[in-house]
C-alpha cells in the first residue's frame, strides 16, 4: 500500500471538506423543486407581524417571488427566488435564505426598529 503523503492527505480533506460543503445547498435545491410554492405564515416576530402566502394575481410576483407575497407590518417586503432556490429580500439582498419566513425575519433583523417602506418597482 502506497504511503499517504501529507499534501495527498491535506488534498484529499480539502476536496472531501469542498465536497460537503456544496451538497447541502444542491440538494435542498432539487429536494423543493423551483415552482413549489411554500405555505402560508402570520406570526409575530421581535414585535413585527410578518405574513407571507401564495401571491394572487399576475402582479409583480408572478415573476420574481415565484408567486408569493411577503409583509412585514402590513407592508410589501418584496422577495425574490433564486434559481438554486433560496430566497433574497429588497432588504437582505446578499443574503438567501431557505424560506420567505427567514427573508421576512432577515428583514426585520436588518431593519433594527425602522419602518419597512413600500418598494415601488417600474
Amino acid at each position: 500500500m502506497p504511503e499517504l503523503s501529507r499534501r495527498s492527505a491535506l488534498t484529499a480533506a480539502a476536496l472531501l471538506a469542498a465536497g460537503a460543503g456544496t451538497l447541502p445547498a444542491v440538494v435542498p435545491a432539487s429536494a423543493a423543486g423551483h415552482h413549489d410554492s411554500p405555505g402560508t405564515f402570520d406570526e409575530i416576530y421581535k414585535g413585527r407581524r410578518i405574513q407571507g402566502r401564495p401571491a394572487t394575481g399576475s402582479g409583480h410576483h408572478g415573476h420574481h417571488g415565484g408567486g408569493y407575497a411577503v409583509f412585514v407590518d402590513g407592508v410589501e417586503l418584496h422577495v425574490m427566488r433564486n434559481a438554486d432556490g433560496s430566497w433574497i429580500s429588497v432588504v437582505s439582498h446578499y443574503d438567501p435564505v431557505a424560506t420567505p419566513r427567514a427573508a421576512a425575519r432577515a428583514a426585520v433583523d436588518e431593519l433594527q426598529g425602522a419602518p419597512l417602506l413600500p418598494f415601488t418597482a417600474n
